[in-house]
């Protein structure tokens, strides 16, 4: 009789457990050829020791293709799988916009009623703000974990939804008008979670659950309000670290509404298959779901209600995706070929949405080929043809040119009778007229430039990414300071908006920022009065008329006009 090698039999039971627990799901409709492509996109994933993604495939609504890559604990080994629980982040909105739709529906509230007859507290501009405005980020309402960051607080600090009430109510202005501009606002769907809460007299973890999870079978799917709660399979979230490996990144934070769901692959099919079948959400449900906000001057956005719509290759397209701590996510849908794509990670430098792509890209491709044929002759479909310019009139492109939505700044300048695009000194751009103002990017993707001329001369310049305008910059007079003129501008500011000390000084011939006594950023100046810092933002000074510094605005990514007065 053999003797018995207990430890070679336990290394064989975790490879079968392992195998077991990798769950990989064909039905059909999906050849090994293409199963084969999807899994190459996964590759660098699919092995141990590293963490990774669910991946579900829905085509005509089965679950053709479904299976995890890499593992969803490495501390325990666990391999990720279509039944692993991921947060999802703000995939989560589609969830809470449905909850406000539901109300809507049961006639409990109106998408017209406005901010201020449920929070009463709120600043006056509370009385423009709609539901309607929440639902489509065109509120203005500032993105609280980006005033949470300006204040100080760090990705693993602790704070309440009573904190951030009384942030958002302490705002004493708007990014904008309500309805004047898009701005995606994490503020706005945390909004809207409170509000379910006070209609619904429940809290709309509990509501979600009551009418939408257990309705359509999602066992496995909750709002997560209470982050002690104890969740079976979840797949825990990472960060790589610089040096090689990784650390877990996960949060205590019990907010709801911007985010919050954990799903498995299984059970987002279930959400998908109600996307059609109308059983549990008629289709006036998934109109108001998908209907597009409008801004006042009568254009139409993107966004819907926790829903992107968009084009892929010249088919529809409705999506969102999530990002948040160590988790990555996307929900892609192609409506009309009933074909969507799922895929949630548990580590923070993943790209879930390229991913989706090219997973389309993999099982759409005849798809897409026909609507190429189809749209060939289609004048907006074709690449126009390079034109020729004078050096003359390339050079009144020439200049600096400023971003504010982002805080950054791009050269423009003729070089070799060639416009050129200047990022820094290792990267830059090739600008080939196609138009007297228009110009294709020698880059990756099809990129168009245009430069509109205003009314004081300069020009603006604005980015074209297949054929939909994605950035503006303005044309600006750069400014340099030496360090006697910088010293100027330091000294401590104050936000009663934030009830936070900023202090401004001169560090290296540089404006150095500390928040609280900590060093953050150096700054560099702009334009007259003007400082940046691409990570953090912007400050524009004002002055009293005898030219001393009084105050300045912040304007940071999804913050804007936030005013510090000098102390």
């Amino acid at each position: 009789m053999k003797h018995f090698n207990y430890i070679n039999f336990m290394r064989t039971l975790h490879v079968f457990t392992l195998l077991l627990c990798c769950s990989v799901y064909t039905f059909g409709q999906i050849s090994t050829k293409e199963k084969a492509a999807v899994d190459q996109i996964f590759a660098q994933w699919n092995k141990p020791g590293v963490p990774g993604c669910g991946l579900g495939i829905i085509k005509n609504g089965k679950l053709v293709y479904a299976r995890g890559y890499g593992m969803a604990n490495l501390e325990y080994a666990l391999p990720n799988t279509p039944t692993s629980v991921f947060r999802i982040g703000s995939t989560s909105k589609q969830f809470t916009a449905a909850c406000i739709v539901l109300l809507a529906k049961q006639g409990k509230l109106k998408l017209t009623n406005t901010l201020n007859q449920f929070f009463p507290a709120f600043p006056a501009y509370a009385k423009k703000i709609t539901v309607q405005h929440l639902l489509n980020h065109t509120s203005g309402i500032r993105d609280y974990l980006l005033l949470a960051s300006l204040k100080g607080l760090e990705s693993d600090s602790y704070y309440t939804d009573e904190d951030l009430m009384q942030w958002l109510v302490n705002q004493k202005e708007l990014n904008f008008a309500p309805g004047d501009d898009y701005l995606y606002s994490n503020s706005g769907y945390w909004l809207l979670g409170q509000i379910v809460g006070k209609v619904a007299g429940m809290n709309m973890a509990d509501f979600a659950k009551k009418e939408i999870f257990e309705p359509l079978g999602m066992a496995n799917t909750h709002f997560h309000n209470d982050h002690n709660q104890i969740v079976k399979k979840r797949a825990s979230g990472y960060m790589p670290r610089r040096k090689g490996g990784y650390r877990i990144s996960m949060t205590t934070l019990n907010m709801i509404g911007d985010g919050g769901i954990f799903t498995t692959i299984e059970d987002i099919k279930k959400w998908d298959d109600a996307f059609y079948k109308h059983s549990t959400f008629d289709q006036e449900f998934w109109r108001l779901m998908t209907k597009q906000g409008v801004l006042n001057n009568g254009r139409e956005i993107d966004y819907a209600s926790g829903l992107m719509i968009d084009k892929y290759k010249g088919l529809k397209t409705v999506s969102h995706g999530g990002a948040f701590v160590g988790f990555r996510a996307e929900l892609l849908r192609f409506p009309k070929q009933r074909f969507s794509v799922a895929i949630f990670t548990n580590r923070g430098d993943a790209n879930p949405t390229g991913m989706a792509y090219q997973v389309a890209d993999v099982l759409l491709k005849d798809q897409f080929e026909q609507q190429k044929t189809s749209s060939q002759g289609n004048s907006a479909s074709a690449t126009p043809k390079p034109i020729k310019l004078s050096k003359k009139s390339l050079e009144k492109f020439d200049g600096h040119y400023w971003n504010d939505a982002r805080s950054y700044s791009r050269k423009i300048y003729v070089k070799n009778d060639t416009l050129r695009y200047f990022r820094s000194a290792a990267s830059e751009s090739s600008l080939v007229p196609i138009g007297n103002n228009q110009f294709k990017m020698l880059v990756r993707g099809n990129v168009v430039v245009k430069f509109n001329q205003q009314k004081s001369g300069k020009y603006d310049m604005v980015f074209v990414v297949n054929g939909r305008e994605i950035a503006s910059s303005y044309q600006y007079t750069p400014k340099t300071y030496s360090a006697k003129e910088i010293k100027k501008f330091a000294g401590n500011y104050y936000s009663d908006e934030l009830d936070i000390y900023y202090q401004l000084k001169l560090r290296n011939d540089a404006l150095q920022l500390f928040i609280d006594g900590k060093e953050q950023f150096a700054t560099k100046p702009v334009m007259e009065n003007f400082f940046s810092n691409p990570r953090f933002g912007s400050l524009q000074f004002q002055l009293d008329n005898n030219g001393k510094v009084k105050s300045f605005r912040l304007a940071s990514g999804r913050v804007k006009n936030l005013k510090f007065v000098r102390k």
